[in-house]
């Protein structure tokens, strides 16, 4: 007898019913924060471009405060870039841990086509900047800025245009974009850390075994390692590394699996109390005071005349777009996995453009890229703000265009006709559901036999009553 035939695996095929509530949480907490996000963007647009606001602008933003003698008296902007936003990287490593340990990544197999995606989404964009920008003579150093997608302004783009993306994916722009903040994570520790204070950066790693070694003690109160976070990040902010890096470790040192009794692992429950003050707080404040450029007819055209700010804004519409397409297609070419039954490529095409939306890990990587020059930073904001709204653009065209197949999937995942709280589609193998189903179906017959007796009964009375129905004449008079 011949062994069976492996069954193909489906790329972006249902999600399981657990995995597709745990996406649903996560994706309503970053669609209310990518909402927060575009309000705090458009108010640091508005606020920078009204002349009688303009300096109350720049004044802020370069307010010194902090302590000099620990080589922390930074300005607002300063603090919210490698301040806040460790809180931000922080949740980003927590829900990088959990994809490794009981996400889609714990699996190889299934990690392939994330991980292809999105490593083909930051080599794309960074090529497309190298040969624009190197084409017309222009500075390499920004190849990194177009690299990075900004998951919570893609998903409230999703909000807004619609809410019918079936849930594998929507996963798997999740996924995607967890993947994506590892390989930024990577890129800011390696090409934008310069003279190392190995003193402070021992400091740094002591803290951090100490932090590792409370958490393996069960040591519980945020007494405890909130100090204690703090002064890791300071150290490492006077390394001479990136301090947002402090917040990936913290995060990934972090448990992420259930043991006996939990209903929550530590990294999820602390992941749920952190993840609405980085969302809510963190990000937009950072958005509040890296978006304020001066946008006019001048700054425009120069986007698209700069080689620099040319290359941000076709890295991010081209070449993400085109490179977490490609992954994705190599990947389902040259391995076993094949495209759910349900989905046509033009679907992944369409969600492929949202990668295009880099807001915020673009903005602080534009910002260490040049460092040194002012008019580029802002620039190179105007080129990720013009290249983020062109993405959204697209986006929203070609999602709307496939919206009538997108709503018949979102609908067959969410019908539940016998109304036991799980949508039909899971319980397809459950005897106890059909057995339901029968009884119910059973009703609905035996509710429409007796109203076929009523209806022949009363049509019969009707027949049998002089001058009714049965008397009457419907031929030409």
């Amino acid at each position: 007898m011949s062994a069976p035939t492996p069954t193909p695996r489906k790329a972006f095929d249902r999600l399981t019913l657990p995995e597709r509530n745990f996406v649903a949480d996560a994706l309503r907490t970053e669609t209310v924060g990518g909402v927060l996000l575009l309000l705090a963007a458009v108010a640091a647009l508005v606020w920078a471009n009204i002349p009688a606001l303009h300096d109350s602008y720049e004044s802020v933003s370069h307010w010194h405060v902090g302590p000099a003698s620990l080589g922390l008296n930074l300005s607002v902007a300063h603090w919210a870039a490698d301040g806040l936003l460790a809180v931000f990287f922080f949740v980003a490593g927590i829900e990088l841990k959990r994809e490794l340990v009981a996400g889609d990544l714990r699996d190889p197999k299934a990690a392939a086509l994330p991980v292809a995606a999105a490593l083909c989404g930051m080599i794309a964009p960074a090529l497309v900047y190298t040969l624009t920008s190197g084409a017309e003579g222009g500075s390499l150093a920004g190849w990194a800025v177009p690299t990075a997608t900004d998951i919570a302004f893609a998903l409230a783009v999703l909000a807004v245009i619609g809410t019918s993306l079936p849930s594998a994916l929507r996963a798997f722009l999740l996924t995607l974009a967890v993947v994506d903040d590892l390989f930024a994570i990577l890129i800011i520790a390696v090409f934008f850390t310069d003279g190392l204070n190995f003193a402070a950066l021992g400091g740094a790693v002591a803290g951090l075994v100490v932090f590792w070694l409370l958490l393996r003690r069960r040591v519980r109160g945020w007494y405890v390692y909130v100090p204690l976070a703090v002064v890791i990040w300071g150290l490492m902010y006077n390394s001479g590394v990136h301090a947002t890096i402090a917040g990936v470790a913290m995060g990934l040192m972090l448990r992420c699996h259930r043991e006996e009794g939990e209903e929550q692992s530590p990294g999820e429950r602390i992941e749920h109390r952190v993840r609405p003050l980085s969302a809510g707080l963190a990000v937009p404040l950072f958005a509040l005071f890296s978006a304020g450029v001066a946008v006019s007819g001048d700054a425009l055209a120069k986007v698209f005349t700069q080689p620099e700010t040319l290359g941000v804004v076709l890295g991010l519409v081209v070449g993400k777009t085109l490179g977490v397409f490609g992954g994705t297609w190599l990947t389902s070419r040259f391995t076993r996995a094949s495209l759910s039954d349900d989905l046509e490529w033009a679907d992944v095409f369409a969600v492929a453009t949202l990668a295009g939306i880099g807001f915020t890990v673009s903005l602080l990587i534009g910002e260490l890229a040049f460092e040194d020059d002012a008019a580029m930073t802002d620039s190179v904001k105007a080129a990720v703000l013009a290249g983020s709204l062109i993405a959204t653009a697209l986006a929203t065209v070609l999602l709307k265009i496939r919206n009538a197949r997108y709503r018949r999937l979102a609908d067959e995942e969410e019908r539940d006709e016998d109304q036991d709280g799980v949508p039909d589609v899971y319980e397809q193998d459950d005897p106890a559901y059909h057995l339901r189903m029968a009884e119910i179906l059973e009703k609905k017959a035996a509710e429409h036999r007796r109203l076929a007796r009523e209806k022949a009964a009363a049509r019969d009375a009707l027949a049998q009553v002089p001058g009714g129905a049965g008397d009457r004449h419907d031929g030409p008079a």
